[in-house]
């Protein structure tokens, strides 16, 4: 998925879509790190991709909580 279609797909959810969301995406983040600790990850690059769209729904959940 692009990132601006994922963006307004974040922008069109409540915030508690958005915690609920930001709660798996660290979770998968967590696992992600141990496999990468074990070396079980076979797709690294998918590590900075989590970290970025933790980042963005942090950020929509900021905007919508400021309005």
């Amino acid at each position: 998925m692009k990132t601006s279609a994922y963006v307004k797909e974040l922008q069109a959810q409540s915030v508690e879509q958005l915690q609920a969301q930001l709660v798996d995406a660290k979770k998968e983040l967590f696992n992600l790190r141990f496999q990468n600790a074990t070396n079980q990850l076979d797709n690294t690059a998918r590590i900075k991709e989590v970290r970025k769209n933790i980042a963005r729904i942090q950020t929509v959940i900021t905007a919508k909580v400021a309005e």
